[in-house]
Parts: C-alpha cells; structure tokens; sequence
C-alpha cells in the first residue's frame, strides 16, 4: 500500500485491487498506517482518499544511514571471503 501510495493519493478502492482483501481489512491496514504517522486520510461524504506521509519514513533513513556503510563493508567483505572458497581448501 505505501508503495501505491507513494505513486500519489488513492482512494481506498483503488489500494485494495491488487490485494484478496475485503474493504473492510484494507481499512484496518490503513488504520494502522495512519497510526503509524505514515499515511493520512481525508473523507469526502462516502469517498476516502488516502496520502502518504513520507516524513517519518525519511527520519528512519537518517537513522540508519551510519549503519548502512557499516552492513555494506561487513557484506562485501563476507562475500569476498565466501567468493575465495571461505578459507577452505580447494577440493579437485
């Protein structure tokens, strides 16, 4: 659904067709979202339309960021070791 939604605002109809899910679940999902900070809704009498709210989203990147180039070089490094035969010696 964010990834819908980042596409811009939908209506809740129009997030519910990729998924088997009833109306009804697709709103308990975007409830959550909404609680989450991450999505917001605007009511129209019967008609919802939906909206991301990609600050939050952004504040965790900027957390992450220092641990991205640490994950980075430590994968990088296990997969050049797992690419040298992983200290074990060549069977023939």
């Amino acid at each position: 659904m964010l990834a819908r939604l980042k596409r811009g605002p939908a209506m809740v109809t129009e997030l519910a067709k990729p998924f088997d899910m009833s109306l009804p679940a697709v709103s308990k999902h975007l409830r959550v979202l909404e609680g989450a900070g991450l999505a917001q809704r605007a009511i129209d009498g019967r008609i919802h339309r939906c909206a991301l709210k990609a600050k939050p989203l952004r504040e965790v990147e900027h957390w992450l960021e220092p641990y991205r180039a640490f994950w980075e070089e430590t994968l990088g490094k296990l997969a050049r070791y797992v690419e040298d035969g992983g200290g074990q010696p060549h069977r023939r």
